[in-house]
């Protein structure tokens, strides 16, 4: 399996959990305030990770900043576990974001060089 098909598989399976937060959105909404509002973030990032499956090197910049924000929401969470402000149960979701955060950090497209993308420019006009 080429990386290009790969890419488009991880970006498949992290679209579709990020969406499946609707359910949780749903669940949580009348107990955590916090809760509905970033799953409503990482079900229109689901929606636009889908979208990016088309053409993965054209969404360089959002696959990386899924991958990042991931990260970050995994920092954060690890931090908030140790200090007990989450439960003990939230530790799972630390590494489910870390996971998909790494995985979206090394599968994302490499950063097309100057020349390669004048070429591809030059020869779309043609």
């Amino acid at each position: 399996m080429n990386r290009q098909r790969a890419l488009k598989i991880v970006l498949v399976v992290a679209g579709l959990l990020f969406i499946a937060g609707v359910v949780p959105l749903t669940m949580f909404f009348s107990r955590e305030p916090a809760v509905p509002m970033i799953m409503s973030i990482y079900v229109t990032l689901g929606i636009f990770l889908l979208l990016a499956v088309r053409d993965p090197a054209a969404n360089r910049s959002l696959i990386a900043f899924a991958g990042w924000a991931n990260l970050a929401h995994a920092r954060v969470m690890a931090v908030q576990e140790y200090r007990n402000v989450i439960e003990r149960r939230e530790l799972a979701g630390v590494i489910v974001f870390a996971i998909v955060g790494v995985v979206l950090v090394v599968m994302a497209p490499a950063k097309r060089s100057v020349e390669k993308a004048s070429a591809i420019k030059a020869q779309a006009r043609t």
